[in-house]
Formats: C-alpha cells, sequence, structure tokens
C-alpha cells in the first residue's frame, strides 16, 4: 500500500508523537476532536494532524487505524470500531495484556486485521526514539514497518500470534514502573527519619540503581494515572499464568494516591511526597 492514511485513537503525549512520526509515510494522519480535550487539540495541531469531525469520518477514510488510549478503554474503543465495520488494519498499541487483545482481535474480526502493538521508550520527539514491537500476520505487520520506516519509531516484529507484543511491553513495564514507585516508599519513608539524604549519597555509589534518582519520583507521580492501570493489566496477565500479581496491585494502589496531580509539570519532588503520604 503506498502513502495510506491512518487515524489516531487518540492524540495523546505518546498517541501525537507516534502519528507525527507515522505522517512521514502516509498520505494522511487524521483524528477525531469530538469530545477532545483543548489540550488533545492543541497537541495535534502541534504534530500536524489533521482533523475530522466524527470517528466515523475517520474509520471511513483510514486505511491503518493506530489505538493509543488507557488501557481501562482498549476494549470499549474497539468495540466502537468493531461497530462501524472498520476494514482495515488495527494498531491495538495500547498497554494491555494479551488475553485482553486476544478478545479485541476477536471483536474486530473478519473485517479487520489486528496487529498487536507495544510502544516501548519515551513519545519520539526532540530527539529521543521509542521502539514499536509487533505481533501478527505478516503482511500487516509489514505495512505497520513500512509506516515508520526511516523515522524515530523503529519496529521489532516479534512472530505472528497476537498477545507477543502485548506480553513484552507488560513483562517490561511490571519491573519498570514497579521499581519507581519503590523508590518512592524507600525515599518517603527516609524523610520521615530524617536519613534521605544519607539514603541517597548510599544509592549515589550504586549508579545503576533507581534509587540513584529520586528526581525521577516527581515524574512518577504525574504519569500514576496511567501507570497505575499499566500495572494492573500486568497483575492480570501474571495471574493468568499462574503467577502471584499482588505486587504489581499493591504498586498501583500506591500509584492511585498520585492521581491528583495528573500531568503536573511544576510537581516538585517534596510535593510528590507530601502527596504520597495522605491517603
Amino acid at each position: 500500500m503506498d502513502q495510506p492514511t491512518v487515524g489516531i485513537l487518540h492524540p495523546g503525549s505518546m498517541g501525537a508523537a507516534v502519528a507525527a512520526c507515522a505522517a512521514t509515510n502516509a498520505a494522511a494522519v487524521l483524528w477525531c476532536e469530538a469530545g477532545r480535550s483543548p489540550a488533545s487539540a492543541a497537541r495535534a495541531a502541534q504534530f500536524g494532524l489533521t482533523p475530522v469531525y466524527t470517528v466515523a469520518e475517520l474509520l471511513d477514510r483510514s486505511d491503518i487505524i493506530i489505538s493509543l488510549c488507557p488501557p481501562a478503554a482498549a476494549e470499549d474503543l474497539a468495540r466502537d470500531v468493531a461497530q462501524h465495520g472498520f476494514a482495515g488494519v488495527y494498531l491495538e498499541a495500547n498497554a494491555i495484556n494479551p488475553e485482553r487483545a486476544q478478545r479485541i482481535t476477536a471483536l474486530l474480526e473478519p473485517d479487520t486485521t489486528v496487529v498487536d502493538g507495544a510502544v516501548v521508550g519515551s513519545p519520539p520527539v526532540s530527539g529521543k526514539t521509542s521502539t514499536l514491537y509487533l505481533s501478527g500476520l505478516n503482511a500487516a505487520t509489514e505495512q505497520i514497518e513500512a509506516l515508520f520506516a526511516g523515522t524515530a519509531v523503529r519496529t521489532a516484529v516479534l512472530g505472528t500470534e497476537v498477545g507477543k507484543a502485548s506480553a513484552l511491553k507488560l513483562a517490561y513495564t511490571s519491573f519498570q514502573k514497579t521499581s519507581r514507585v519503590l523508590v518512592a516508599l524507600a525515599v518517603g519513608m527516609a524523610r520521615e527519619h530524617g536519613v534521605d539524604q544519607e539514603l541517597l549519597e548510599v544509592a549515589s555509589k550504586r549508579t545503576d540503581s533507581y534509587l540513584s534518582e529520586p528526581q525521577y519520583i516527581a515524574k512518577t507521580a504525574v504519569r500514576a494515572w496511567r501507570w497505575g492501570p499499566e500495572l494492573e493489566e500486568a497483575a492480570d496477565a501474571l495471574a493468568a499464568v499462574g503467577l502471584p500479581p499482588e505486587m504489581l496491585r499493591a504498586a498501583a494502589s500506591t500509584l492511585a494516591r498520585w492521581h491528583v496531580v495528573k500531568d503536573n509539570g511544576e510537581l516538585t519532588l517534596t510535593d510528590a511526597l507530601d502527596r504520597l503520604a495522605q491517603p
């Protein structure tokens, strides 16, 4: 397919950046402005995305749909797409567990070809790159690879089985995000006893430890509204294969204390630790 038209659902911080990379090899990248926030509209304009008025119009015009939304909304979004009868490639790129990815595939078949995707890394802006892992039918993954060729989104195909990319994402996210939560708890405990500087001095001797990066606690806090649901998905994935999910559920519960500081770019380390101490 030469120069496909792409639809992004929806232009969040990651979605807009990924969509902008897709625009390099697409005829157009569409987004639906109905019901979206002014912040979403601003991001879409910043990245040069083309607005349409309804999801139906977006689906009618698109050859490829990229789904990047909060994990809890992924299945409902797929249902909306299925009801419209979208006939094209659907890149399910959310941080969801493999069973959910397979349910979404069942919802959308046979009209739609689903590619299981997982974005690992920061949004691909300002010189940063991310990797998009893919699993699904070869013809469909090849279309996604071509869409991002030569961009800041690198692609890697894991195989033809839907669920592999989701499993990789949740395996990685369960370690990375839980580790950041543990850092916040450790620094918070040390601060309450007046030994936080000593803790950081100990940690500074181990530069491969997240404890040596306390400044990241504030970044963890403002992302908690996204990270918590991802860890719940990862916990479901653990439970599905007989592994204990309790640690990840506890980390998700801790992150919930930070939901009120969603995307607060002014949050300080002190503010984040104070909020963590409030039930």
